[in-house]
């Protein structure tokens, strides 16, 4: 203990002649000899480059939520919970403009248009706000848009529909900002055997909680055949907006019985 808190001193004491070394020189950086103003300008970039480095990622780490995060609520009696990996960690590239049709962002989304000329943009951003349970967020531009559809597709993971029946509930959450009023909807996708069953939900954006629920009651799901599932949220009107998700996240209940 006396050895660690000795150690703690001597890095305290050194940090603290550092500081007012630099402090020093920026005080007299107007006066000093040019040779010796050039030295410690490459001092000073050498060392500005590890402290903006170390800066970056403390704010990274240390901002609320914690990267990785799968905490969200779900339903009394959720059998599955998932939040997709855009909005738990980093990606390989957070961005990128003039999307393409079919253009992926990470390995699970990805984002299809009839553009003929692509004015659309995707990045990934840090959520901060305490109020955020989700690490991260996507933010879509959309400026001039001449084409008839836009819809983001989200591939569910095969835990979404092993052991899928008729009798289950799934759910999905989200957290929506936008610039302007616009209509989004929910499509789900099953794929069982040759066939796939789609149900259509209109977003309750005017609500507090966006929250969709698809009731696989009303299909005619073959549950010895279920392949995958999808979900396509689709934007109507999104033509000079901005729609940031701050969270997605999707679970599953079954139904209780009558």
């Amino acid at each position: 203990m006396a050895g660690t808190r000795g150690r703690d001193l001597v890095k305290t004491f050194i940090s603290e002649r550092v500081q007012r070394r630099w402090a020093r020189a920026a005080r007299a950086a107007r006066k000093v000899d040019l040779a010796s103003l050039r030295k410690q300008r490459i001092q000073a970039r050498d060392l500005r480059t590890h402290l903006n480095e170390l800066i970056y990622v403390a704010d990274e780490r240390l901002a609320l939520p914690a990267i990785g995060s799968t905490q969200f609520r779900k339903p009394q009696g959720a059998d599955w919970g998932w939040r997709p990996a855009l909005w738990r960690g980093p990606l390989p590239v957070p961005g990128m403009s003039s999307v393409k049709n079919k253009s992926e962002l990470g390995e699970e989304v990805k984002l299809f248009h009839d553009c003929a000329f692509s004015e659309l943009t995707l990045r990934q951003l840090r959520n901060t706000r305490e109020a955020d349970l989700a690490p991260y967020g996507l933010r879509m531009d959309v400026f001039k848009f001449d084409g008839s559809f836009l819809s983001l597709v989200v591939e569910l993971p095969p835990e979404s529909v092993q052991g899928l029946q008729r009798r289950h509930l799934l759910r999905m959450d989200t957290i929506v900002e936008m610039e302007k009023p616009l209509e989004i909807f929910a499509r789900l996708n099953i794929k069982h055997g040759p066939n796939t069953e789609q149900i259509v939900r209109e977003l309750p954006l005017h609500a507090e909680d966006v929250m969709v629920e698809f009731d696989l009651a009303y299909t005619k799901l073959n549950e010895k055949r279920v392949e995958k599932a999808w979900l396509d949220l689709i934007f109507e009107g999104p033509d000079m907006n901005q729609v940031v998700l701050r969270d997605l996240t999707f679970s599953r209940r079954p139904r209780a019985e009558l």
